[in-house]
């Protein structure tokens, strides 16, 4: 199984490498320590998006509501979809305070591996921070809760390898643009400022993220939480077993003179962005990627603005693993900073209290997954109190059912892979541009 997996991947990220070195071939590179041009990061950024098919302009949102509820005192959940790239609808639970109000800020949250709006710190996040006083963006990932068939979570659906020498490259930029579709939706909204969007992702999502705050100017503020380790050849992301989500889309990034470091560059001219990590974290920590990694990663970055001001920041949590940081103190403090949360302070953030995230799924029920319960992952985060209960699964399902049962094409990943086959079919035809 292995060894057959090992030359399915080895055959997909050889036709990936191929592509990236024929997009090289034709692409100017900067030299190392030479400082980058407007022209150059504008060509690299719509490079990015032709690499991942992106589409530019990104499609128009069309939101729906099916109703709202109160998960918690102070807090009202909508029940929202909104288009997003191949036709597709994206389900989301938005989370705001009770009181009416305009240009409060807003917050996406991006899953990690297994995880959709229904995990734990999705909803957490959402409760938390809209008590703050932002309007709060979760929603589901391709393939997971009600983008499946069989309406699961935990199915690691966008990880299944699909052939076709595109196939990567289309799914990382679809799970690129759904992040820039929440901000996108945030920013349309009458009570958010859309000069105060943030968005706060996780493992597989801060990738993604990662990816989306160097293409989109709207993203104010980037937490980046069991990630942002953005190496070269050989390194995490360009060697993950995970294809189609990880690997094949950082692959199809290889014209770029410096991977990580271009990206970074791009981030640091849109706003800026926060790494928070565990020196624990197996992801992230290994005697490459520790903060010496983030040094030079930080200096190569500036060699490329010939700026250091606005460069990404990193705080370590001591003898943690991989979490979501964004839920504890030092992340709210540094978006309170970036945000300034209407009903809340630097002052108030340091005096609130902390959940062991263990202890309080413990007393009210809430699911953590099988492979993070354990202290050095999530069920040991030390979250700020915000008196947040369980939210129960089916309260978190944003489209009736019968209404997803006559759509469900709209929204899984099943009809998602042969839509984007259909478009690679396509464009080899010659009939078309990339999507």
């Amino acid at each position: 199984m292995a060894l057959w997996l090992g030359l399915i991947i080895g055959s997909s990220l050889q036709t990936i490498t191929s592509a990236a070195q024929v997009t090289r071939s034709s692409t100017a590179t900067v030299a190392a320590n030479k400082t980058a041009s407007a022209k150059d990061f504008d060509r690299w950024s719509t490079q990015i998006r032709q690499a991942l098919f992106i589409d530019d302009p990104l499609p128009a949102l069309r939101p729906r509501s099916f109703g709202s509820f109160s998960p918690a005192p102070g807090v009202i959940a909508e029940r929202v979809t909104y288009d997003t790239s191949y036709g597709m609808r994206v389900p989301a639970i938005v989370y705001r305070p009770t009181e009416s109000g305009k240009h409060r800020p807003g917050l996406v949250i991006v899953n990690g591996h297994s995880g959709d709006k229904a995990s734990w710190y999705s909803f957490y996040s959402g409760v938390l921070y809209a008590k703050a006083g932002a309007v709060v963006v979760t929603y589901d990932p391709v393939g997971e809760y009600e983008r499946n068939s069989g309406r699961a979570s935990d199915t690691k659906a966008h990880d299944t390898f699909i052939s076709g020498p595109e196939m990567p490259q289309r799914m990382g930029g679809q799970m690129i643009t759904d992040v820039m579709q929440a901000v996108a939706y945030l920013a349309q909204r009458s009570d958010v400022d859309p000069a105060r969007i943030a968005v706060a992702a996780y493992s597989m999502g801060s990738f993604h993220a990662a990816i989306a705050g160097a293409l989109d100017p709207q993203i104010r503020a980037l937490v980046l939480s069991g990630g942002g380790n953005l190496d070269g050849a050989g390194g995490y992301w360009d060697s993950s077993p995970k294809v189609m989500c990880q690997a094949g889309p950082y692959h199809a990034l290889e014209f770029l003179p410096d991977r990580g470091a271009v990206l970074y560059a791009l981030n640091q001219r849109r706003g800026p962005t926060f790494i928070i990590n565990g020196t624990l974290d197996p992801l992230v920590v290994s005697p490459h990627t520790m903060e010496p990694f983030f040094e030079d990663l930080r200096n190569r970055t500036a060699a490329l603005t010939g700026t250091r001001a606005g460069l990404f920041e990193t705080y370590w949590i001591h003898e943690a693993g991989h979490r979501p940081n964004f839920v504890t103190r030092p992340a709210a403090l540094w978006l309170n900073g970036q945000l300034h949360f209407p009903n809340g302070t630097d002052s108030t953030i340091r005096n609130s209290g902390e959940i062991h995230i263990s202890e309080w799924a413990a007393e009210t029920g809430a699911h953590i997954g099988a492979g993070f319960q354990k202290e050095v992952s999530e069920g040991g985060v030390r979250a700020l109190a915000a008196d947040v209960p369980n939210v129960p699964r089916d309260q978190l399902q944003a489209v009736p059912l019968e209404g997803w049962q006559a759509h469900k094409d709209d929204y899984t990943w099943e009809a998602w892979v042969q839509r984007a086959q259909d478009a690679s079919a396509h464009r080899a035809g010659g009939s078309g541009p990339k999507r």
